[in-house]
């Protein structure tokens, strides 16, 4: 297994400290992650303890450590599964052949834009949700909440690792652009519609997370299965906590929707909103909403 540094600035298994050039520059985007975190993550409780779970290690058991951090002092760290001897491609045209642990010139400029995309939606659905601490409707839920925005930033880390270890100085003004961009900004905005969409109230964090999160497992199963090796190593670990942003929507949903039946049936009407209930009609506008807004991101001809 691969030896997991954390006595570093920034944790890690790639051996960052053996390339001194790739450590020197992603120490020196850190304070600009950090000052991105500071100004559009969390608009509260930044200086408070919250008990969270933090990546430090690859196995399969106990891969994670849980305790109380501040959230900019958290350790957001860069971790790869274990390669794989003799690994070869699975598909298409160099089906066969040994994966590729360097960038091929002719895909270069296609591997790139799947990491920033992949890269730009993290961060975004931090800033779409940077509000939602001020109205949790519960500490379970707000833990859950921070709990799925630090390690939207981890994913970010994953992927700023790629650009600026793989693809040079194209890849290091990429990283830099990956904080400039902004959901829902006029003249910056996310690549992608889905993370420009104000999620302001929790009932769109639960459809968010049950849906958008959805696409992205199946986004990064998809990477996981990359001729470029380091890609799929990558997205192979990001989907072990990928796992628990689905469970927070699915559970919410079930939440919200069992509360429902149980106020229709107690009082015997559909409109349950006088009785501090949600209607079905409501669900059905925000399922309808956010089901077509990850649809789009499979992309069309006219997807964002």
């Amino acid at each position: 297994m691969t030896q997991v540094d954390y006595d570093s600035l920034i944790p890690n298994n790639v051996n960052l400290k053996e390339d001194r050039r790739l450590q020197r520059a992603l120490e020196s985007w850190q304070p600009k992650f950090i000052e991105w975190w500071k100004t559009l993550g969390p608009v509260a409780f930044q200086d408070n303890e919250v008990y969270l779970r933090t990546a430090v290690s690859v196995s399969q058991e106990g891969w994670a450590n849980f305790g109380y951090v501040k959230m900019p002092e958290y350790r957001w760290g860069i971790f790869l599964t274990d390669p794989l001897a003799g690994k070869k491609i699975s598909f298409g045209d160099h089906k066969g052949e040994d994966v590729w642990q360097e960038v091929p010139g002719e895909y270069r400029s296609d591997l790139r834009r799947l990491i920033v995309v992949q890269g730009d939606t993290e961060p975004a659905s931090v800033e779409q949700q940077r509000q939602l601490c001020q109205s949790a409707p519960s500490l379970y839920d707000m833990r859950n909440l921070f709990q799925v925005n630090v390690e939207e930033g981890r994913h970010l880390w994953a992927m700023i690792y790629l650009l600026h270890g793989y693809f040079g100085r194209d890849g290091r003004e990429e990283a830099d652009e990956l904080l400039q961009r902004h959901s829902g900004a006029q003249d910056n905005p996310r690549i992608l519609g889905a993370f420009n969409e104000p999620v302001t109230d929790w009932l769109s964090f639960y459809f968010f997370t049950y849906f958008t999160d959805r696409d992205g497992k199946f986004q990064l199963a998809s990477l996981k299965e990359s001729a470029f090796d380091p890609l799929a190593r990558t997205c192979e670990f990001m989907l072990k906590e990928e796992a628990h942003h689905m469970f927070v929507g699915a559970t919410g949903i079930g939440r919200v929707v069992q509360r429902t039946v149980e106020l229709m049936k107690e009082h015997d009407t559909d409109d349950v909103s006088k009785f501090g209930g949600i209607n079905i009609s409501t669900l059905q506008r925000y399922l309808n909403l956010h089901y077509t807004l990850s649809l789009d991101l499979f992309g069309a001809e006219t997807s964002t």
